[in-house]
């Protein structure tokens, strides 16, 4: 029996939204953890920089980008909250509450997934790694890792995340402007794009923990957009621009 109506739009929508871009960035994963392109790219960074990680303390790394990006994210979240008080009080605003209580939603729990998982996963950062002048050895995502190394938490990048949990500004738009779905989209990637890269460069993190911020991100995003909006007032809004 064909599936139709919500049912349909729900499956359309997981379809595109969750298993066709958790399939890719699992296997981009991968390709960087078991293939060892993570180690790779982190040698060529190395090397370019000297056998160092010369921009580790370099001021636009270090505080431009590392702390003056977490401010910049934590100032766009408080903006967000403003505009929700607003639509609470505001009648005018009153289509936009469920839409931006959303969005900070989505904000909130990406970037607190990613720094619980920070906290379980015990793995090193490159430039504590012997490989790259440290004094850990390497211990994968799913080895067994010796009490006496002592804790860790580099995987995934927390810093990434406040670009990437920013993702959910596409769901954001497709609610109430479809055509602004994509530049949200593109804007979003960038800044965990350049959050991300400025880490790599500093030796705080391999690609694939970058990876999996944005994998942890867009699938809270989608997700939490099922929940919040039910298929049948999503296929409605969607129809104007489809996702």
């Amino acid at each position: 029996m064909p599936i139709t109506g919500s049912t349909g739009h729900r499956h359309g929508f997981l379809a595109r939204h969750l298993l066709l871009p958790a399939f890719a960035l699992t296997a981009a994963s991968l390709l960087l953890m078991a293939g060892n392109g993570d180690q790779w790219l982190a040698d060529l960074i190395f090397r370019a920089e000297g056998g160092q990680w010369a921009l580790r303390d370099a001021w636009w790394t270090s505080h431009a980008l590392h702390r003056g990006g977490k401010h910049l994210s934590t100032f766009a979240a408080g903006l967000v909250l403003l505009a929700l008080l607003r639509a609470c009080i505001d009648r005018r605003w009153k289509p936009l509450r469920r839409p931006l209580l959303y969005l900070l939603l989505a904000v909130g729990l990406s970037t607190g997934i990613v720094a619980l998982l920070k906290s379980w996963t015990q793995m090193d950062c490159p430039w504590d790694l012997q490989r790259y002048g440290g004094l850990r050895p390497f211990i994968g995502l799913f080895q067994s890792r010796p009490a006496a190394l002592g804790h860790a938490a580099c995987f995934p990048a927390g810093h990434a995340s406040a670009g990437y949990g920013w993702v959910a500004l596409y769901f954001f738009a497709l609610r109430l402007r479809p055509q602004w779905r994509w530049p949200a989209l593109a804007a979003a990637l960038a800044a965990g794009l350049v959050f991300g890269i400025s880490q790599q460069l500093r030796g705080a993190h391999f690609l694939s923990h970058d990876l999996w911020s944005l994998m942890i991100s867009w699938t809270v995003a989608a997700l939490l957009y099922l929940a919040m909006f039910p298929p049948a007032q999503a296929g409605a809004t969607s129809a104007g621009g489809r996702a």
